[in-house]
């Protein structure tokens, strides 16, 4: 056979050229088709320019803008731009021309929209203005606060914290610059942890986990009571934590920049306290202390966090105290709304059902962080009362609402509540809770309520054994 010539092999080749350009492009059709858009990894390696000039080259257009000397009347036969040159346009002249009185028409139609696209510019610069004017306020009063905190409070907190002025800027909300020392200082260091046991602690939970990891034998004499199989449940548990703790933030994920820091702060923790050890919910005390503090200051304050008697009592999931903190926030929640709490023993609707999440994490799960760290600040001001003041201020917000519902519709609403929870509107809703009933406040209603439970259980024999 004849060897085939240049000009025919040249041309083969172009043939299969385009038969795999047509293949690929039908490949890309079939990506447009069933996903509405191109696969990832061509898309990604295309600029939004050069996308641009393809997509102009498949429809024809040019990819540069005409000249606004350029007559484009010239070049297309009938193309209007947008409504406005449906209206102003004359007919093309293959057409009769319009009625002067359509045109008329179509003049007046078209100032009414200008007219209307004016005021509808107007209106959003306005509200752009509006915002802006209220980011300024907000941004001023912030700076306020931060030098007032800064200048006036905390150089002289032990004389200022509980005056009155100090009590209404902190219902405000603390600036975040200051919070973590606000709430350092509020929630004191009782255990009188310092940064060397930290590293202590620390150190410890890292020989524990090498440990466990090497499969080795029991560490010290201290952990005889706690077998290797509890530590190890703790520390998965701890790990799996980690990983559901502001799952949206990422940052304490495998691989995150804070991810290390709450283990840390975790672990060093069920060294410490080998007898409350790791408990669910911790991760998310831990993790909003580790936002507004150094990790040896945040863990000072969730140690000193943990010990307080009602973190204690669920923590240690003391069964009696736990009961007794839900009667005491019962006789609350009948004195404030007395038409739900009927609904909810109606129902059947215990505290503990959506309680326990809420005080297990300080709010932090279960409302926006900003709002929860709010919370947070007025609670290190005013202590575990302003918990369950809160909790009958999200009632109340909601109340309306859960009248109408039945027992499981109840339920799924408070263990999620709405996302976007306005934060004034909850302060405004727990700033009208009145946490006194027949004349005895919280912790007095607490103290009595604890009293009638042990003299219950010295009484009864059944419970006392």
């Amino acid at each position: 056979t004849m060897a085939a010539s240049p000009a025919l092999l040249f041309r083969d080749r172009n043939l299969l050229a385009r038969k795999q350009s047509a293949r690929l492009d039908k490949q890309n059709d079939l990506g447009w088709k069933l996903f509405g858009k191109v696969p990832l990894r061509e898309n990604a390696q295309k600029d939004s320019k050069k996308i641009q000039k393809e997509y102009e080259d498949k429809a024809g257009r040019p990819s540069k803008p005409p000249s606004p000397k350029q007559n484009v009347r010239k070049n297309l036969d009938f193309e209007p731009l947008s409504t406005t040159a449906l209206i102003l346009e004359d007919r093309p002249a293959n057409l009769p021309a319009k009625p002067a009185e359509e045109a008329q028409k179509h003049r007046q139609q078209y100032e009414e929209m200008v007219v209307q696209a004016k005021k509808r510019e107007l209106k959003e610069a306005q509200r752009r203005k509006k915002q802006l004017e209220e980011r300024c306020r907000v941004e001023e009063s912030i700076g306020n606060a931060v030098l007032t905190w800064n200048n006036e409070i905390l150089p002289n907190w032990e004389t200022m914290w509980c005056s009155r002025k100090v009590r209404d800027l902190w219902w405000q909300g603390i600036p975040p610059s200051v919070r973590g020392k606000v709430w350092s200082l509020a929630i004191g260091n009782e255990l009188n942890i310092t940064h060397e046991l930290f590293d202590i602690c620390l150190a410890r939970a890292k020989e524990r986990w090498r440990s466990l990891s090497t499969g080795g034998s029991e560490l010290e004499n201290e952990d005889a009571g706690f077998s290797a199989a509890d530590r190890e449940a703790s520390l998965e548990l701890i790990k799996l934590d980690i990983s559901r703790t502001f799952p949206n933030l990422c940052i304490f994920q495998q691989g995150g920049p804070y991810h290390d820091t709450l283990h840390s702060i975790l672990g060093a923790y069920t060294c410490y306290r080998p007898d409350v050890g790791y408990v669910q919910g911790m991760s998310f005390i831990a993790a909003v202390l580790i936002l507004n503090l150094d990790t040896a200051d945040a863990f000072i304050a969730f140690s000193n966090l943990l010990n307080k008697p009602c973190q204690m009592a669920f923590f240690r999931v003391d069964h009696g105290l736990m009961l007794t903190y839900f009667a005491a926030f019962e006789v609350f929640f009948e004195e404030n709304l007395p038409k739900l709490f009927a609904h909810f023993k109606k129902n059947n609707l215990t505290p503990d059902i959506y309680l326990i999440d809420w005080i297990f994490t300080l709010y932090s799960k279960s409302l926006p962080l900003d709002l929860a760290c709010r919370i947070w600040d007025v609670f290190c001001r005013d202590g575990e009362e302003f918990l369950f003041r809160t909790a009958l201020g999200i009632l109340k917000l909601f109340e309306d609402i859960l009248t109408k519902m039945d027992f499981i519709h109840m339920a799924q609403f408070l263990t999620r509540l709405p996302e976007d929870l306005p934060a004034e509107e909850l302060f405004a809703s727990i700033a009208t809770i009145q946490m006194q009933s027949r004349n005895k406040k919280w912790a007095q209603v607490l103290t009595a309520l604890q009293k009638d439970s042990r003299e219950m259980e010295k009484g009864s024999p059944a419970l006392r054994h």
